[in-house]
C-alpha cells in the first residue's frame, strides 16, 4: 500500500530536477502523475518512467504563465486522468541580475513564470477539489524569499510572492478540504543552473558544505501530499541546509 494510492497529481516543471524527483517518487506511493514542462522530450521520459511503475501518467508541453495555453493543459490532464487531489507548482526559472541593470522584461519574465503561474495553476484546479472536498497544494517556493541575495531581487520577490499567495489562499480553502503549504528549498545539484562564482559563493553560506540533493526534499513533498497533512494549514518548509534558519 502506497501512502498516495489512487490519488491523481499535477506536477509542474516536472520534466527535471525537483519536480521530476516529486513526480516519480508521487508514483511509486500509489499516484497517476500528470507531468507539466516546458520541454516535451523531458516531459515524456518522466511519463515513460512512471508508465513503468505501474501508474498512469501523461506529459503535456506547456507555458504555465500562458493562461490560455495552460487551462487547456489543465483541461486535457483531467480529462485524460480526472481530476487531480494533488497540485504541486514547482515550474520556474532562475536568473541573475544587479537591480540597476535589470531589464523589465527580465523582471515581468520572472514574475509570470514563478508567481503568475502558481495562481493560473491553483486556479484551474480549486473548483474540482472544492466539489470533491479534498485536496493538497504544495508551493515551491525558496530559501531565497526570507533571506534574498545579490542579484536576485526579481527571484526573491517572485518566491517571497508564492509565501504570501500560500498563506492567504489556506484562509480561503482550508475549510473545504483543501491544505495549501510551501516549501522553500536551499540551492539544489540539478539542472537549474546559476552563474559558477555566483554559486560557489551561495555554497559557502552552507554549515552543511555542500548543495542539496533532489531526495533530500522530496520527502517533504511527499508528507504534505498525503492525508495526514491536513493539519498543516498556510506552513512553509525550510529545508536548506542551515541557509536560513526558521
Amino acid at each position: 500500500m502506497g501512502q498516495l494510492d489512487n490519488r491523481i497529481a499535477f506536477v509542474t516543471g516536472a520534466g527535471t530536477g525537483l519536480g521530476r524527483g516529486i513526480a516519480l517518487l508521487y508514483a511509486r506511493e500509489g499516484a497517476d502523475v500528470a507531468i507539466f514542462d516546458r520541454n516535451a522530450r523531458s516531459s515524456a521520459n518522466v511519463a515513460k518512467d512512471i508508465k513503468k511503475l505501474g501508474r498512469r501518467s501523461v506529459a503535456i508541453e506547456v507555458d504555465v504563465g500562458e493562461e490560455v495555453a495552460l487551462n487547456a493543459a489543465m483541461a486535457e490532464a483531467a480529462h485524460v486522468l480526472g481530476p487531480p487531489d494533488i497540485l504541486v507548482n514547482n515550474a520556474g526559472i532562475i536568473t541573475v541580475a544587479a537591480m540597476d541593470g535589470m531589464t523589465t522584461e527580465t523582471w515581468d519574465e520572472m514574475l509570470r513564470i514563478n508567481l503568475k503561474s502558481v495562481f493560473l495553476c491553483t486556479r484551474a484546479v480549486l473548483p474540482a477539489m472544492r466539489a470533491r472536498g479534498y485536496g493538497r497544494i504544495i508551493n515551491i517556493s525558496s530559501q531565497l524569499a526570507h533571506k534574498g541575495g545579490y542579484g536576485m531581487t526579481h527571484y526573491a520577490a517572485a518566491k517571497a510572492g508564492v509565501i504570501g499567495l500560500t498563506k492567504a489562499l489556506a484562509h480561503e480553502v482550508t475549510k473545504d478540504g483543501i491544505a495549501v503549504n510551501a516549501i522553500c528549498p536551499g540551492p539544489l545539484d540539478t539542472d537549474m543552473r546559476l552563474p559558477p562564482e555566483w554559486a560557489a559563493r551561495k555554497q559557502n553560506d552552507l554549515m552543511i558544505g555542500r548543495q542539496g540533493r533532489v531526495e533530500e526534499i522530496t520527502p517533504t513533498a511527499l508528507l504534505l501530499a498525503t492525508e495526514q497533512a491536513a493539519f498543516y494549514v498556510g506552513t512553509t518548509f525550510n529545508p536548506n541546509g542551515g541557509d536560513v534558519m526558521i
